[in-house]
């Protein structure tokens, strides 16, 4: 625990001008992120007498190390600069809104030549529309399937879409005047793009103009003794209210408005968003946080308000929000809001009329969601701890292991062997520590030989960030032969122990680099093994200024069980992988699938754990969700492996230049068989990158022709996949 005096600085080294500070810890990770209008007055604040702060603060204040801050010029940005700090640095200290869930959106796609209609999760792209979050999916498709009588647009994917193009015939939505059948040539694309806009417009609220049409069209139509179309027109307009019953009037006024109410105690606060657009209900979220820093009501609606719209911008910024409370500095966050949206933004607390009702409405659904989860996580906060307890008894563990990692390997027969590493922490998934391992060490089966090395890397990578901040130091000399650096194994020149090799990130398909050719049997440790001394960083080990900077590092944080898939050869591995790194203080064991029997090093017989034991039960979450990660990784590569193109050879030839020559071509086929001339008329495609093309199909030659087992039909090639 650190004296906040030893890190003080003088009052006179601080600025009183606007500015954003963070506090670091003694391994230089950035733990707290504040703004403040006069930076003396609110660093200050933070080395009082430590008796007078909030318990939340002073465990902040003694955790850091130091103090920095940037000065800004205005208060505007210092609110923005605080976002984009807490989104890179992920502060542990700092107010962070959590979702078990990803909420759906109705999309519409208007980057496409022909827009499609769908339903969406998760990040938002470029050029698409978005309306909700909903609560449910089968909420939007109970509307998208009453709307599509009126304004018929694609819902197909593009292989449907592609596929009914090809053969001329429509879907079935086709056929029942649900889809306007762009794809056969029913409409041209500015008629198709007109709907899906059209389709926009009644989503965004502007409805009474299309059921006024469409009862203008019915009483025509009528009148014209066009009774078959008069019925038709009826049922749309029909369709149409039905799809606007579903989400209520609730602001007379038409308003877009979003309304937020917080729901708290003294440990955590429930959040809860409706989004009213065009006076109706059209969506609704909740979010659940932690209070880990010492924040009242307007602290919690500040930091709502930067996590809601810091990524939005234009209509997805309402022109008006309510909130409980006004942030301190309500004129900054008006503002900040306003330059996102391009527009003014009210900021404001209801006072009467509609718009309160409403409001309590909101606050009595962030009352029910905070009582839900605490009732949710008391019962589950049990159960973990009683499963992390047990798990502690039965290996023998001094305390529980509140840091798991698990690691599988997986292959098929002996191709594309991977590792998977996974991660839980107090007895729950932290998916963001996940790492995934290419085994290049070798080729071939062996995964007792494929689980040592895998170990060894990842800790390898571990002592190298403990050497960096100064916790580990070199043993004098090493003569071990088993912990030389010069032991093909464990040479630093592997790219998988780097600090700027992507082959451990969660999401790089290349998960390591190639390693280097082992030369046999990996030695056994024969007795105590002396700290080793690091290997030397070649060029590629050289820090890179940008690791230093706060962020969490790959594998900073050790475990304190290390559990493997598989039995004792597999936890034998493990263990003597750790030995030759010097590490002793972590524990490891093994969970066989037979017969679910937990192995330890260097005991002849299993612990078995009762079948109804919440450790065991953990102990196969874990283990069941490393297995499920490296299947997942090993089948992406191999289907990679399989798709591979020989338009993959050549040099200089990107993704996209890729794609464009297929689109313009059709396939392969027919692109290996066009002249130098012919592929220099794709757009972006010089002569020299021609060339290569040409040569490239060339070389390789076509392959057999695939077959429909169903039809017999030979199929073909369309998809730039092998020739």
């Amino acid at each position: 625990m650190a004296d906040p005096s030893s890190y003080r600085p003088s009052p006179g080294q601080i600025p009183d001008s606007p500015g954003v500070y963070k506090f670091r810890d003694e391994h230089r990770r950035v733990i707290y992120v504040g703004k403040a209008k006069n930076l003396r007055q609110r660093v200050a604040n933070y080395f009082q007498d430590l008796a007078g702060l909030h318990p939340r603060t002073r465990s902040m204040v003694t955790t850091a190390a130091s103090v920095e801050w940037t000065v800004v010029s205005t208060e505007v940005e210092a609110l923005q600069l605080e976002y984009t700090w807490i989104k890179e640095f992920d502060p542990r200290f700092n107010v962070k809104y959590r979702d078990d869930k990803s909420y759906p959106y109705l999309a519409v796609t208007l980057n496409e030549e022909f827009p499609r209609v769908q339903v969406m999760r998760g990040a938002k792209k470029k050029g698409v529309r978005y309306f909700g979050p909903y609560g449910h999916a089968w909420a939007i498709r109970e509307t998208v399937d009453l709307m599509l009588r009126v304004f018929p647009v694609r819902t197909c994917s593009a292989g449907v879409f592609k596929n009914a193009a090809r053969t001329g015939r429509p879907c079935l939505l086709g056929y029942i005047d649900k889809c306007s059948a762009p794809c056969v040539g029913r409409v041209t694309p500015e008629e198709h793009r007109e709907l899906a806009e059209d389709f926009c417009d009644f989503m965004a609220g502007r409805t009474g103009t299309y059921i006024r049409r469409l009862e203008k069209d019915m009483t025509q139509a009528a009148e014209e003794m066009e009774y078959e179309r008069a019925a038709r027109l009826r049922d749309d307009a029909g369709a149409l209210k039905r799809a606007m019953e579903k989400s209520a009037v609730v602001l007379a006024d038409a308003t877009d408005a979003d309304l937020i109410a917080v729901a708290e105690d003294e440990l955590e606060a429930a959040l809860q968003i409706f989004h009213v657009r065009g006076g109706r209900v059209r969506g609704q979220r909740g979010w659940v946080t932690d209070k880990v820093e010492a924040v009242d009501t307007s602290g919690l609606v500040e930091h709502a308000l930067q996590q809601l719209y810091g990524e939005e911008r234009g209509d997805a910024v309402p022109k008006e929000v309510l909130v409980p409370a006004l942030p301190e500095d309500t004129e900054a966050v008006s503002q900040w809001l306003a330059e996102r949206r391009g527009s003014q933004v009210s900021l404001r607390i209801p006072q009467r009329g509609d718009k309160k009702d409403l409001m309590a409405t909101v606050q009595r659904n962030a009352q029910q969601a905070l009582g839900l989860h605490k009732t949710k996580r008391a019962s589950d906060l049990t159960t973990r701890s009683r499963a992390l307890e047990e798990i502690a008894e039965a290996l023998g563990l001094d305390t529980a292991p509140l840091r798991i990692e698990c690691y599988d390997i997986s292959h098929l027969q002996g191709d594309d062997v991977v590792a998977s590493m996974v991660v839980f922490e107090d007895g729950l998934a932290r998916k963001s520590e996940y790492r995934r391992f290419q085994i290049k060490g070798f080729e071939g089966q062996d995964d007792v030989r494929s689980m040592h090395e895998v170990i060894g890397r990842r800790f390898k990578r571990y002592l190298q960030d403990k050497e960096r901040t100064g916790e580990w130091e070199q043993a004098p000399s090493v003569t071990d032969p088993a912990t030389t650096a010069t032991d093909p194994a464990t040479t630093a020149t592997d790219p998988a122990t780097t600090a700027t090799d992507p082959a451990t990130t969660a999401t790089d398909p290349a998960a390591t680099g190639p390693g280097p050719a082992a030369t046999g049997p990996v030695p056994a440790a024969t007795g105590p093994v002396p700290a080793p001394a690091l290997p030397a960083a070649s060029p590629a080990d050289e820090i890179d200024p940008r690791e230093d900077d706060g962020r969490p590092k790959r594998f900073a944080y050790p475990p304190q069980l290390v559990v493997v898939d598989g039995g004792q050869p597999q936890v034998a591995a493990a263990k003597r992988a750790l030995d030759e790194l010097g590490i002793d203080d972590i524990a490891v064991c093994g969970l066989a699938k037979r017969l679910e029997e937990v192995w330890l090093p260097d005991d002849d017989d299993p612990v078995v754990l009762p079948r109804s034991s919440e450790g065991l039960y953990l102990l196969q979450r874990v283990r069941d969700e490393a297995h499920r990660f490296a299947i997942t990784y090993q089948r992406a590569k191999r289907a990679k492996r399989i798709r591979s193109s020989p338009l993959d050879d050549v040099a200089g030839l990107g993704e996209t230049r890729k794609q464009a020559l297929i689109k313009h071509f059709g396939s392969v086929k027919k692109l290996r068989q066009a002249t130098i001339e012919e592929i220099c008329e794709v757009p972006g495609i010089g002569r020299r990158t021609a060339e290569s093309v040409a040569v490239a199909l060339a070389s390789a030659a076509p392959a057999a022709p695939a077959v429909n087992t169903a039809t017999g039909e030979i199929m073909e090639e369309d998809d730039g996949g092998t020739p």
